[in-house]
């Protein structure tokens, strides 16, 4: 899926960016790229990919890399690394969404214990924990409670210890990776989350503010209750399509471990695809939001284990394992670069775009965008040349016409005299030179010239007259 998405290029893949690209493609979700006049706006259940203006090639490709957020069911096979035994490792590969998809996390589906995909079910996690406060108590009433504690100076994050941790165990902090057992419901008490063993490293915004703030005051063992306000959860938007707006979240939380980062070079290369895609899936999720900062932070994380290269050197065992890492860095590179262009960090977006080609040199959505950004910016030329080989690769796709029109009118001067003829692709070939030409238009009105060759003959009939008079 090479097309731009030009409103949101967001590669998304079914396994997270981006999206549906491993890179966000946003990959299956769509995202809205919208770069310029030319993207139509539009938003996706996915992380970000709209559809440009003309541009149904790239459209097309750009939402099919931005991976769909909104298809949890899906899973993803990665690609076997050799020809024997390609049915096992395959089985061995395949990533699936557990039922905590929303939360954005990948695990492998040999794991018996998970709960089932989308288990939104009534049955308890806590079976044991049944009080009133789970149960039927008012949020209000427990924002106000005496019995709980603060964990926010505005009293809009409050917890209960149900059972403490080990006895002078240290809480996790910043940076470190927690495991939770977790379950959420609203306060009609329908659950919207649960999930046996929830990973995620504490800073990192692979859950929402919530369950980071909480996790920091519990030692390990220790069963909770966190009551949060919207602002810590989803917010204004809620989260389609069972949290409503403005809605405060009831979790019941027991931190079942703390450790360490584990440092990506020393991953193995399925670890770091799965890690650098839940990431990616994060962003993509941020970008259907319209939060683009939060976004670009987590295509910025999901590059840093998306590392192309171990410290034990080539192994040609790993090689085409490696560059699937790469495949999966271009698609994240590129929705880190729609991201950019959202936030106006147009600098960025072109070093970024430079990065994908440098990876990548016939990836038509970074040749689109740097055409456009360095239109923009002024260097004609260098956008004109970049351009004409976005076109030759893709010479059916009206966004890179409308960008090239545009460009040629700037180059004129910005006269109405120029104007862009896209001609049929088939007859495009390798010469692209005649699309470059502009047209002229005819010039509408009287002429200039005709208008003073009849104010010189006035003239003339006006000295004879005076001549003829002066002599009689």
């Amino acid at each position: 899926m090479v097309s731009i998405a030009l409103c949101s290029e967001m590669e998304t893949e079914a396994c997270c960016e981006e999206h549906k690209d491993p890179a966000v493609e946003p990959t299956e979700p769509e995202v809205r790229e919208a770069i310029s006049e030319i993207s139509d706006k539009r938003s996706h259940s996915e992380l970000p990919c709209g559809s440009a203006e003309g541009g149904e090639g790239l459209r097309r490709k750009e939402q099919a890399e931005t991976e769909r957020c909104t298809e949890p069911s899906k899973s993803t096979e990665i690609k076997s690394t050799s020809d024997g035994g390609e049915t096992e490792c395959r089985e061995k590969r395949r990533l699936k969404k557990t039922n905590s998809w929303k939360m954005v996390r990948f695990q492998d589906p040999s794991e018996e214990d998970d709960v089932l995909e989308n288990d939104t079910s009534a049955e308890s996690l806590f079976p044991g924990y049944a009080i009133e406060e789970w149960t039927s108590s008012t949020f209000e009433k427990l924002f106000m409670a005496e019995n709980w504690q603060d964990i926010t100076e505005d009293r809009l994050l409050r917890k209960k210890v149900l059972e403490p941790g080990a006895p002078l165990a240290p809480c996790p902090t910043w940076g470190q990776e927690v495991a939770v057992k977790m379950q959420c419901v609203v306060e009609d008490r329908t659950v919207v989350e649960k999930d046996r063993n929830l990973v995620f490293v504490i800073g990192e915004g692979d859950v929402n503010q919530a369950l980071e703030e909480c996790v920091m005051s519990m030692q390990r063992g220790e069963i909770t209750l966190l009551l949060a306000d919207s602002l810590y959860a989803y917010g204004l938007l809620g989260r389609e399509p069972d949290i409503p707006s403005w809605a405060p979240l009831l979790y019941q939380l027991q931190l079942l471990d703390i450790r360490e980062k584990a440092d990506p070079f020393a991953l193995p290369v399925a670890d770091r695809i799965r890690i650098g895609n839940q990431k990616r899936e994060r962003g993509n999720f941020h970008f259907q939001r319209e939060e683009y900062c939060m976004a670009a932070r987590a295509y910025c994380m999901a590059l840093d284990v998306l590392t192309t290269c171990s410290r034990d050197g080539p192994d040609s065992g790993v090689a085409v394992e490696e560059e699937e890492v790469r495949d999966y860095r271009v698609k994240c590179l590129n929705n880190l670069a729609t991201a950019q262009l959202k936030l106006e960090q147009y600098e960025q977006a072109l070093h970024t775009t430079r990065d994908v080609l440098t990876l990548e040199p016939n990836n038509v959505k970074a040749l689109y965008r740097m055409g456009k950004v360095l239109s923009d910016n002024g260097e004609y030329k260098e956008a004109m040349e970049v351009l004409k080989k976005a076109l030759k690769l893709e010479p059916a796709t009206k966004a890179i016409h409308l960008e090239l029109s545009k460009l040629v009118k700037r180059q004129s001067g910005g006269k109405d005299t120029q104007e862009w003829k896209p001609k049929p692709a088939e007859m495009l070939g390798e010469n692209i030179a005649p699309f470059l030409i502009p047209s002229k238009k005819e010039p509408s009105g009287l002429s200039w010239k005709f208008i003073l060759g009849a104010l010189v003959m006035a003239l003339g009939s006006l000295v004879t007259a005076v001549i003829l008079t002066a002599r009689h």
